[in-house]
């Protein structure tokens, strides 16, 4: 009869990496003799490992930390379409080792854009991710009960506010409001009742709200059935080095554009 331990060996038989998150220098020397890469998976590289990923947010959903992770070394070249690598994550105690395996098997359909978005952009990852909360609340609950869009240009501040005009009063003028404070962020969802886009800095700070933006859209190529705040989310992020977070009204669908494309979509029923 087959012992515990010969059952479990199947988890790990075959595989083409190993994925380390947030591990010990001790826990990372246990696996020194594995013999497959091991690709550490962490805020920063404390053990110097030659295959390092950069996980810039805690991601409290282990499934999310996982699909990030994978992302972000299928785009470092560790793991290509087809492979199969288990990763040790910690799942009961945020601060201590692994306490759990996951086998995953490598699909490109993974590369969902959110690795790219997090990292190469000039805003900080928590602001980006604060900005998606908001934007992902109004889509699961909209305003009063109704759909709403909106639109969100985070980063690159400066040069967004020269590429666009004020539709009404700033009522962030004057002050030093930033995103993903809990009041904040009801503000927020208020004032998306009116048309024109949020400005925030790349610290997250509020610059302004009930913005029109005036970049072009000429050669600008967003989905069939998008609109007019979809196309002022792409041609801004050609143009700047911002990104765009977009709700849309019709569809509930929260978006993401960077240098001029779309590189994520989120349903946030399903967030």
């Amino acid at each position: 009869m087959a012992t515990l331990r010969d059952s479990l060996g199947s988890l790990v038989d075959d595989v083409d990496g190993l994925f380390l998150f947030s591990p010990s220098a001790a826990y990372y020397e246990r696996f020194a003799a594995a013999d497959v890469d091991r690709v550490v998976i962490a805020a920063e590289n404390g053990v110097d490992a030659a295959s390092f990923v950069e996980l810039p947010l805690g991601f409290d959903n282990v499934r999310d930390r996982i699909k990030f992770g994978i992302e972000g070394a299928m785009d470092h070249g560790f793991v290509a379409e087809g492979d199969t690598v288990v990763c040790a994550v910690s799942m009961f105690d945020d601060g201590g080792d692994a306490d759990s395996l996951v086998r995953v098997r490598v699909e490109e359909s993974m590369r969902s854009g959110i690795y790219d978005l997090f990292t190469d952009s000039r805003a900080e990852p928590g602001v980006i991710r604060d900005v998606f909360e908001v934007a992902i609340d109004l889509g699961k609950k909209g305003q009063k009960g109704k759909p709403v869009g909106a639109l969100f240009v985070v980063g690159d501040a400066g040069k967004v506010m020269n590429k666009s005009r004020p539709l009404s009063y700033n009522p962030f003028e004057k002050s030093h409001v930033h995103v993903g404070d809990p009041i904040v962020n009801v503000m927020l969802k208020e004032f998306s009742r009116l048309d024109g886009a949020f400005i925030v800095s790349d610290s997250g700070k509020i610059v302004s709200a009930y913005r029109y933006l005036e970049p072009s859209a000429e050669g600008v190529d967003i989905p069939k059935g998008l609109g007019a705040r979809h196309m002022a989310g792409g041609a801004i992020t050609r143009d700047t080095n911002a990104i765009a977070i977009v709700l849309s009204e019709s569809d509930g669908m929260v978006r993401a554009f960077k240098g001029g494309d779309l590189i994520l979509e989120i349903d946030p029923e399903e967030y």
